[in-house]
């Protein structure tokens, strides 16, 4: 792994453009050029599914999104760095601004979707929108795949442990570690909190009320890891100590605790032991 630092062209970025006034009919515009749906394309987030380059597709990781303000501001992260970018449309047409995108640190899975996902929004773009599903074409048949993202439920779901928040810093969770490695924590429907901190498990009472959960007795096993497993492990617990304000974004949880410590996480894909701590 390395620090990545992006430097991404307006055209990478022509996927999140759909931000602007051209995705929806105004009024006396008779549909025209527009791209229209019954779902609307603003203030939907949308999950990335997959990029297609040169006939060969490659599947989004996890927690791929972008979202889109009705005032022409969009945002996208890909698994690793949050990009946010200025976007006006013309019909189905697309123009961007100069981007703006963080340098966090990256898996290598990540860097080839992101390197898939450049390939795949070079040059103009082309937006078609089919009930929930979303198309973004590019130059020689390239396209991104995108789907209205549905919120996870906070019960019952396995959230995987991506980012460690500690006020304004946060340090990006390894996304290759391998799935019984990676931090992870389930809420059931009696109160209680499991998972894994990265090394040790850990199970123990949180009570939901409105958007705060009160996490109590939180205890683990005590089993020794490598160190940075070990500080990994340290971050991921300190986030549930005491009263915590949660927000749920589609497939992205976001917990905070005292002195702003606390996780960012995102919601197992279906099918993969999301119902299992």
């Amino acid at each position: 792994m390395r620090t990545q630092r992006m430097t991404l062209s307006v055209s990478v970025l022509a996927l999140l453009a759909l931000a602007a006034c051209g995705t929806e009919p105004g009024p006396g515009s008779g549909g025209g050029d527009t791209v229209q749906s019954d779902v609307p394309v603003t203030g939907v987030a949308w999950s990335v599914d997959s990029v297609t380059v040169d006939g060969k597709t490659t599947g989004a990781p996890a927690g791929a999104r972008m979202e889109f303000d009705p005032k022409g501001r969009a945002t996208a992260d890909f698994g690793c760095n949050k990009i946010g970018v200025d976007a006006r449309v013309k019909g189905d047409r697309i123009t961007l601004g100069k981007p703006v995108t963080t340098q966090m640190v990256c898996g290598e899975d990540i860097e080839k979707f992101e390197k898939a996902a450049v390939d795949a929004m070079g040059g103009e773009l082309t937006a078609k929108l089919s009930g929930e599903k979303l198309t973004l074409t590019g130059g020689g048949g390239t396209t991104m795949e995108l789907s209205e993202e549905k919120a996870a439920d906070l019960v019952g779901t396995r959230w995987t442990v991506t980012t460690l928040l500690d006020g304004e810093a946060a340090t990006t969770v390894p996304a290759d570690l391998p799935r019984e490695r990676a931090p992870h924590l389930t809420f059931t429907e009696n109160g209680t909190v499991r998972g894994n901190a990265g090394c040790n498990s850990f199970g123990g009472k949180a009570a939901v009320k409105g958007s705060t959960i009160t996490f109590d007795r939180i205890v683990s096993t005590r089993k020794m890891c490598p160190q940075a497993e070990m500080e990994r492990e340290k971050a991921v617990l300190a986030a549930l100590r005491g009263p915590a304000t949660y927000t749920i974004e589609g497939s992205e949880l976001t917990l905070t605790g005292d002195g702003g410590k606390g996780i960012g996480a995102t919601a197992a894909p279906a099918g993969s032991g999301s119902q299992h701590g």
